[in-house]
Parts: structure tokens; C-alpha cells; sequence
């Protein structure tokens, strides 16, 4: 065994009996530890931004000679308008929300003397690998705290200088509360990944957050569970009777508010009869906004009837390959969905081109239709299906959970924005009094179940 694994197994078997000891600790002792963590984190701010700032430098030269994607830099930067602030608030949103563990999800007596509680608990170990995010060492760290998991963080080679810094303070708060050290541990050796990937017996969840690339190396090659998504593929529908205020709101937000997001708009579809009435306008704001539009035949053609000769310029013929990018960048796929047949059959067209191309992420419908809403938040199959709002909410802070590890695109366990309860599992928990199952059958002497289903009390 070479140095590398046996320090990876003493990281695992660390982190997995300090699970152990944080699972049992009162919530109250763990919402203290987020105070302190809020607190030291409030107060190295300057420390943590230099730091910050020497990555964005190394970045940014990357990014200029291009073996950096842009997109990655702008997650990079901490110093963003309020960003900082908004990952201290996602700190005391977590640490406020109810206790996540030991919630009674059912409780059922069996017999007079005998009851069954599904009760929430911790994961266990949780091993995060991320890429360019610094904010999510924080983020993370409140989460699993909160939720009673200890949690292994790699950050990627474009963090280095933040992960260091913000590394040493989240130690060093933790460190002053009753939360064990090792509940949150940071490790920073480029080559550990692979021998933290193998540690499958004292891991117990793995969140990758990052490239595509990540996300695949990750499930290739390891045996523990993997919970995230590889793309963040988004689209969104413009149906027939779609209100042209609200698409041009819904659409330009959902596609320019943060382009390097994983939330933000890839692909829109645009229903045959909205290329004179509503997509104009759409276009319209987003080229305003610099958004590089890459059309079908059908689209362009549209746009080359009511828009000035200089913007229709600007709007290229999109490939096949386009409705397959996430581009992460000021860029838009666009693709008509004809109007032969009902409506309802364009409803089904698009819902078809979507469950064919997306990453199952979040997409989205404007229409002013119940009906095409409905049959379109059905069919669907992504984790968030949105109507007539942006696909930006797609966040965890957005959806009320404090923050998020990540995205999951799963069908098991959670799914969309992963907050506390997307961090707790659940187990069964039997009280009696000497009972044993042999107690029960049909012959003379024999109990019967009662299988009564009691109030959980939550």
C-alpha cells in the first residue's frame, strides 16, 4: 500500500468515527458550531478574498490563453456582488432550520407492546470532490454539520490559494466547538482523489461538483454511491398562447442572470405560432443583452422578417450538436416545434426533444394553458420542471434549504437542489417488550398483527 492510500484510509477511518460522535450530538451543539464557523469566517473575510484574488490571477492569465474555460473563472471569484455575504447567510439559514435528524417519518404498532418509526438519520461520511468553487467548502461544511455527516473535501488545482485559506479557518472554528475535528476534513494532496475513491467501506456518499469530466471520472471509478449531475443542461418551451411579458422576463433571466450556472438556459423551443408574435420580442431582448442566438432554418427566418439587418447578422444556424451543449456562456440553441396537429401534439413534441437532450437538470414551460402546464410538468423527467418562471430558482438557498452540496439528477434518494434532508437517510427503529417473530401465526396460541397506523407526532 503506497503512502498515498494508507493516509487516505486514516482520513476515512477519521471522518467515519467522527460521524459516529456527531450523529449523537445535540442539535443545539451543532447549531453552535455554525455560529462559530459564521463567525470566523465574517471576520478572516479580507484574508480569505487575498487569497481569492491570487487564484483570479493565475485564472484569469489560464482563461487568456485558454486552457481555463471562462466560466470556470466567474465561479471562481469570491469577490462577486455578494457573493461573500451570501454564502455567510447560507451558514445561519442552515444552522436556523429544524433539527434533520431523528424526524419520525411513520410509526405503525404492530401488536399491543410492539411499535415500528421510520426515523431519519446521518449518511455517514460524505467525501465532496469540487472544482473552482470555493464558497462550497462553506456551504458543505454547514450542511453536513447540521445533518450530523462528516464530510472529506478536495478542491480543484484553480482554488489552491482559497481552498488554503478558508481551509485553516473552517478548522480552526470548528476547533473551538464541540463538533470533533475530523468532521470536517480538507484535503488538498492533487493525487488523493483516486485513493479516497477506493475507500468504499468507511465512505459512504460522493458528491463531485464540477465538469462534466469530474462527474465521469468520479462514477468510473469508484464503488461508493454518487450522488450529482454531469450536466446542467436547461431548456424551456415557449408554448402557442405563451404571454409575451412574461416569456421575454422568464427566458431572458433564466439565460443571462448568471450564464456560468448550471441552472441557467441552454435550449429554448419556440411553438411555430410564436416566430411572429412572441419570439421576436424574446430574441430581441436577449441579443440586447449579448446573447448569441444559434437558430434552426425555421427561427431565422423569422427573425429575418422583423428584426434589423445588423442583429439577424448576429444569429448563426444552429447543429445538431447544439441542442446537446451546455455552453455555460452568453450563448442560446433555439429550435421551432411546428404547429401541425393540436396544440396538445406540440406539447408532446417538445416534451419528447427535451426528455431526448437534457441532462434532467430543470426545464421550463410558458404558457397561460393549466392543461399544457400540466401535461408538461408530467412528462417531463428532469429533477425541476418550472412554469412560467425562471430556471435560475433552481437552487437550493432559493428553495429555502440554507444552501445545497449540489444538484443531484438522481432517481434515487434526492433529487434537484441537495440540502439537510437530501444529507439524511432513514432507519427503522422496533420497541417491545420480549417479543419474537415466532409468536405469530395461524395455528393455536398464535398472535395476530395489528398493523395500526399511529400519528408521528411531527
Amino acid at each position: 500500500m503506497s503512502l498515498t492510500d494508507s493516509a487516505a484510509v486514516d482520513v476515512a477511518r477519521s471522518a467515519s468515527l467522527a460521524s459516529r460522535r456527531l450523529a449523537i450530538l445535540p442539535n443545539a451543539a451543532r447549531n453552535e458550531a455554525l455560529t462559530a464557523l459564521h463567525h470566523a469566517l465574517d471576520t478572516n473575510r479580507e484574508i480569505i478574498l487575498a487569497a481569492n484574488a491570487k487564484d483570479l490571477e493565475i485564472a484569469t492569465r489560464a482563461a487568456e490563453s485558454g486552457s481555463l474555460n471562462h466560466s470556470v473563472l466567474k465561479r471562481l471569484d469570491l469577490s462577486r456582488p455578494g457573493k461573500y455575504d451570501d454564502m455567510l447567510d447560507g451558514i445561519l439559514s442552515v444552522r436556523d432550520l429544524d433539527d434533520p435528524i431523528g424526524k419520525v417519518s411513520l410509526r405503525t404498532l404492530l401488536d399491543d407492546g410492539l411499535t415500528l418509526e421510520r426515523i431519519s438519520c446521518p449518511i455517514g461520511v460524505l467525501l465532496i470532490i469540487f472544482e473552482a468553487r470555493p464558497e462550497v467548502i462553506a456551504n458543505i461544511a454547514a450542511l453536513a454539520i447540521k445533518s450530523g455527516n462528516a464530510a472529506i473535501l478536495k478542491g480543484g488545482k484553480e482554488s489552491m490559494e482559497s481552498f488554503a485559506a478558508i481551509a485553516k479557518v473552517v478548522s480552526e472554528a470548528i476547533a473551538s466547538s464541540q463538533v470533533p475535528v475530523s468532521s470536517i476534513q480538507l484535503v488538498k494532496t492533487r493525487d488523493a482523489v483516486s485513493s479516497l475513491l477506493a475507500q468504499d467501506s468507511l465512505i459512504d456518499l460522493v458528491i463531485p461538483r464540477g465538469s462534466n469530466e469530474l462527474v465521469r471520472f468520479v462514477k468510473d471509478n469508484t464503488k461508493i454511491p454518487v450522488l450529482g449531475h454531469a450536466d446542467g443542461l436547461c431548456s424551456a418551451y415557449i408554448h402557442a398562447d405563451a404571454d409575451i411579458d412574461t416569456a421575454v422576463k422568464v427566458i431572458v433571466d433564466s439565460k443571462t442572470d448568471y450564464p456560468a450556472a448550471c441552472n441557467s438556459l441552454e435550449c429554448l423551443l419556440v411553438h411555430e405560432d410564436t416566430l411572429d408574435s412572441v419570439f421576436p420580442a424574446v430574441a430581441t431582448a436577449l441579443l440586447d443583452k449579448g446573447v448569441s442566438l444559434r437558430c434552426d432554418a425555421a427561427s431565422r427566418s423569422a427573425l429575418a422578417k422583423t428584426l434589423p439587418a445588423e442583429k439577424v447578422a448576429q444569429i448563426q444556424l444552429a447543429t445538431e450538436t447544439d441542442y446537446n451543449t451546455e455552453f455555460l456562456d452568453l450563448v442560446l440553441a433555439v429550435k421551432t416545434i411546428p404547429s401541425s396537429g393540436s396544440r396538445t401534439s406540440a406539447v408532446e413534441a417538445a416534451i419528447a426533444h427535451i426528455n431526448a437532450h437534457s441532462s434532467k437538470h430543470t426545464d421550463l414551460i410558458l404558457t397561460q394553458s393549466q392543461e399544457a402546464a400540466n401535461m408538461f410538468t408530467s412528462g417531463i423527467d428532469s429533477a425541476g420542471v418550472f412554469w412560467n418562471a425562471s430556471t435560475r430558482f433552481a437552487d437550493g438557498m432559493r428553495f429555502g434549504f440554507g444552501t445545497e452540496v449540489g444538484i443531484s439528477t438522481n432517481k434515487i434518494h434526492s433529487r434537484g437542489p441537495v440540502g439537510l434532508e437530501g444529507l439524511t437517510i432513514y432507519k427503522y427503529l422496533i420497541r417491545g417488550n420480549g417479543h419474537g417473530a415466532a409468536d405469530y401465526h395461524d395455528g393455536v396460541g398464535g398472535r395476530k398483527y395489528l398493523h395500526t397506523k399511529l400519528p408521528t407526532g411531527q
